[in-house]
């Protein structure tokens, strides 16, 4: 059981000091110097996050505007200090730096969580995110050729991290449409713009895992490709890659942001298997996820009550720096759903088949309790909640009515909630009634 850590009370004097009155004085001018005067501004003008990030991003493109028009100009983090040449007019000039550190992270998404709740203004703050990504794609021109490998690594990284959770509808647009004509030179133009995200994500990744020298940036790249391709319904490719990477081995050990991505990889190979009707698959990759009762804290989609209460306020200040962006959330009622649906395909038939093994196993307790909760239930109305439809659809089946099961299931109230969330709505939809 955790124990709430208090911070702990400034000190005034240490123990054992003579308290004069000179030694108050001295220590309430210390006081005063550090907290200023009440009523006034220390800062002289408030700050706006959105508008620095916005000054932030064009000093950016005018650092790349001047390195691509100088040549000359070389920044890396492999130029020794004893190398620099700032003055040399003689000489190419080289200075020390890194050019894909952290001022070059998803700071879009980032300046976005700290609008305060409005749609609006959220909205807004993601049309920066074209922004970034042409940032990102700039800073890639710019170090192949002349960046350290480890350099090439973090920025590809930094470009995946911009493109793995997006689902991308106009590949299928562009397939459709081939056998367009274009001009030669708008074909060359578009060359990279029309890069599908498959082929991108699988250039950039299989740089890294050649090129890296560090677990952690490889670790990201295999994570945000598998779910990439649960994404797009790849899940062979998905499936193959999570288990090569052997990731399920060690991941305990891995830091608190790679434990998020790794949890919310496993919740899209779920749901990708789900969607191809690889109920068993499903079940197995979202149990542990829906088991634990912290769904929405694993994924980083916010943090429950009673765990704010074991920490102090530092630490929850660090967890909430550690929070998806709403925009890349996984919806907590859609993921329950498919479990709560996929855990019933599995534990009714097999409940049939063993009703008088006293030796019977259970495959979900979830699921179990649900079911238990909708028994003890002194009037049974019309299902509304999407867990009451679901221990109804559980009723059906037991008797062997799948249409009624199905029914229950698949229903205007559960079409807008759940399964009109699925790209490929029909599908699934199909799916379930097969």
């Amino acid at each position: 059981m955790g124990v709430s850590v208090g911070q702990e009370k400034p000190k005034m004097f240490a123990k054992g000091t003579e308290i004069t009155v000179g030694l108050v004085v001295k220590k309430l001018n210390e006081i005063l110097q550090a907290r200023g005067k009440k009523g006034t501004d220390r800062w002289g003008c408030p700050i706006d996050p959105p508008e620095l990030w916005q000054k932030c991003l064009g000093c950016i493109e005018e650092l790349l505007e001047l390195l691509f028009a100088h040549p000359e100009i070389f920044v890396g983090e492999n130029v020794l200090e004893e190398s620099e040449n700032l003055s040399n007019p003689e000489q190419d000039v080289r200075v020390r730096g890194c050019t894909c550190g952290p001022q070059v992270s998803p700071g879009a998404p980032r300046c976005a969580q700290v609008t305060a709740g409005a749609v609006a203004e959220y909205v807004e703050h993601l049309k920066d995110e074209g922004r970034v990504c042409a940032i990102i794609a700039r800073l890639q021109r710019y170090l192949q050729g002349k960046g350290s490998p480890e350099e090439l690594c973090r920025v590809y990284l930094r470009r995946v991290l911009h493109t793995y959770y997006k689902f991308d509808y106009g590949a299928a647009r562009r397939k459709g449409g081939a056998g367009q004509v274009k001009e030669e030179g708008q074909e060359k133009e578009e060359e990279e713009e029309e890069e599908d995200s498959e082929a991108l994500m699988e250039r950039l990744c299989r740089f890294v895992y050649a090129k890296d020298r560090t677990d952690r940036i490889r670790t990201c790249a295999i994570l945000c490709h598998i779910y990439h391709h649960a994404l797009h319904s790849r899940w062979y490719r998905a499936r193959d890659l999570m288990l090569m990477s052997h990731l399920q081995d060690n991941i305990q050990h891995a830091d608190p942001p790679v434990q998020i991505l790794y949890n919310r990889t496993m919740v899209q190979l779920g749901i990708c298997a789900f969607r191809q009707g690889l109920i068993k698959d499903a079940h197995n990759a979202l149990l542990d996820i829906q088991s634990s009762g912290r769904a929405k804290e694993l994924l980083g989609q916010g943090l429950l009550l009673r765990s704010l209460q074991e920490r102090n306020a530092e630490q929850e200040k660090v967890e909430k720096r550690r929070q998806v962006p709403f925009h890349m959330h996984v919806n907590l009622e859609l993921l329950e759903c498919v479990y709560l649906v996929a855990a019933m395909l599995l534990e009714i038939p097999y409940m049939a088949a063993h009703e008088f093994d006293a030796r019977r196993r259970m495959i979900s307790k979830q699921f179990h309790h649900q079911l238990r909760v909708g028994e003890r239930q002194p009037l049974l109305g019309p299902p509304e909640s999407m867990r009451e439809h679901v221990v109804a659809a559980s009723k059906a089946m037991k008797t062997g009515d799948w249409r009624r099961c199905h029914r229950f299931v698949v229903n205007d109230k559960m079409n807008g909630k759940v399964w009109d969330l699925f790209p490929e709505a029909e599908q699934v939809r199909a799916m379930l009634v097969r």
